[in-house]
């Protein structure tokens, strides 16, 4: 038990570290780094509470598609940094207000919309559920597949069918028409003289 937590806190304080890095650094590449990175902490923290499809949605989704699509966007624009601190100090006092009335209103709808627990005295401490006697033995993925690949088989072959087009029609978009002339040789034109 003392092994999940310390890997629990690891995760979860690399998630925070690196999700502040996002916000707070200017290059965007790096940027896009450290999002991987935030998101392959939400994955071990997902895996360390036993819900292994979204931890594989997370690798498979945002990792291997949509970070990756927008790493290679950022080094395709080839975007130059900026220095954005001359004009902290210009939206500084609104920022602040609104940050604080999402807080204050994250407080109000929290407070107002959950209980206290009645088999406590105190709104911190619950009381301790095994939930593992009360879930069955079979597990998401396995679950999962059995629906995907009996019951909706067709429909999965055509989401495939149709990425893969997709994937073939940005990349015949990406490739550049180069006006180099090669040397080619035109044997119609040789064997005619």
């Amino acid at each position: 038990m003392m092994f999940n937590n310390l890997v629990f806190l690891f995760f979860s304080s690399s998630l925070i570290i690196s999700s502040s890095i996002i916000i707070l650094i200017n290059n965007p590449v790096y940027a896009i780094l450290f999002t991987i990175l935030s998101f392959v902490s939400a994955v071990g923290l997902l895996v360390l509470l036993e819900s292994e499809f979204m931890a594989l949605i997370f690798v498979v989704i945002y990792i291997g598609a949509i970070a990756v699509l927008f790493l290679f966007v950022v080094m395709m624009l080839n975007i130059k940094i900026i220095n954005p601190t001359k004009d902290i100090f210009k939206y500084f006092p609104i920022s602040n207000f609104i940050g604080v009335f999402l807080l204050a209103e994250i407080f109000y709808s929290t407070f107002n919309n959950f209980q206290k627990n009645s088999y406590s005295d105190s709104l911190l401490t619950n009381m301790y559920t095994n939930w593992f006697d009360k879930l069955d033995s079979i597990i998401d993925i396995n679950m999962l597949g059995q629906i995907i690949y009996t019951h909706y088989v067709v429909q999965f072959l055509i989401a495939g069918f149709v990425l893969i087009i997709a994937i073939l029609g940005a990349t015949t978009m990406t490739l550049g028409h180069h006006s180099v002339n090669f040397k080619k040789q035109d044997t119609f034109k040789q064997v005619s003289r």
